[in-house]
């Protein structure tokens, strides 16, 4: 097949803020991929949406697929902006559709939609203006996020907030910066895990992936902040969480967080792929944090493929998959 992988390169650019780039993709996760398709015998070339006119180059290059990675550019729906593209144009391409990622970069419609499934995510509340009445029924501490980032962009430790009046300090913060809503969740103390869906004909659930924090006691953080997936594996900063796949589950909580990241799937609309977060609470119920539809593909460092790994597949195998589950849905489709 003639493949082209959309993506968004990251860069240096010190006049951007800090985490801007973060969602971003380096040159070794796309060499990775496109050296993993070449080795199954496709032509590939690649396109850095950002600096590229998308209607242009499909018009004048074409493509049977297009592998997708990109985060897209402007706004609050920026993830489905190839995807709209490419549908426009009728080309086929690997993961989610305009309206799942769509909904999946927005944190509380997600939920919302996670709560209408009975689906456990934890009790929320959006602030708009950041002085808005205060949800009695929440239970501090809460922790705020962008509502409508990924990456744990805008997140560090003190985005856990224990008050009131520090809630309404850090929400301000975020607004200003970030130019859109927060999120307010309670935080859920507890042991922390990721599931990874593939899917190629049939849906696998991944082996669980287990984040242990208890090792950056240094950097003060005890969760996925931006600098925790950022610098991950910094030791002089304290950043070295611990990382088991299979996770240290018994059997019947295995099965729970797995159909639970199911379920969240496919609640979503996601195809082909997806990563989702999930805190175990004390009494073990598992709480979706979010949804990621384009989950990172770095070979060495991102959480999916060391699920993949740990399912006994080649990184070959794993992108291989992707692309073949989106081939499959596009055959039956014209069928």
């Amino acid at each position: 097949m003639k493949i082209t992988l959309t993506c968004n390169l990251k860069k240096e650019d010190e006049t951007k803020p800090p985490d801007y780039f973060s969602e971003f993709d380096s040159e070794e996760t796309i060499n990775a991929i496109t050296s993993a398709l070449r080795s199954r015998g496709h032509s590939v070339d690649y396109v850095d949406v950002e600096r590229s006119n998308l209607f242009s180059f499909f018009k004048k290059n074409g493509a049977d697929m297009v592998f997708n990675i990109a985060e897209g550019n402007h706004g609050k729906f920026r993830e489905s902006e190839v995807p709209a593209i490419l549908d426009y144009l009728n080309i086929p391409y690997t993961g989610s559709n305009t309206l799942s990622l769509a909904l999946a970069l927005n944190k509380a419609l997600t939920k919302k939609i996670l709560k209408a499934e009975n689906i456990p995510t934890p009790p929320f509340q959006i602030l708009v203006k950041g002085n808005e009445k205060l949800d009695p029924s929440l239970r501090f501490p809460l922790i705020l996020k962008p509502n409508c980032e990924g990456s744990a962009k805008g997140i560090n430790k003190s985005n856990v907030v224990h008050s009131p009046k520090e809630l309404f300090s850090k929400a301000n913060e975020i607004i200003s910066l970030y130019k859109q809503e927060v999120l307010a969740e309670e935080f859920i103390e507890g042991r922390e895990f990721t599931v990874g869906i593939l899917e190629n004909g049939k849906t696998d659930v991944l082996p669980i992936l287990e984040i242990d924090f208890t090792t950056c006691a240094k950097s003060g953080e005890y969760f996925y902040s931006w600098r925790m997936k950022e610098f991950q594996g910094n030791e002089e900063m304290g950043l070295t969480p611990t990382f088991y796949c299979p996770a240290r589950l018994d059997k019947e909580i295995e099965k729970k967080i797995k159909e639970v990241a199911l379920r969240t799937h496919r609640a979503v609309g996601c195809l082909d792929i997806s990563r989702t977060d999930i805190r175990l609470s004390a009494d073990n119920i598992p709480y979706v944090l979010e949804i990621n539809p384009l989950p990172g593909l770095n070979p060495k460092e991102s959480n999916f493929p060391i699920m993949a790994y740990a399912a006994g597949m080649t990184y070959d195998d794993l992108i291989e998959s992707i692309l073949m589950s989106a081939y499959k849905r596009r055959k039956a489709k014209n069928e």
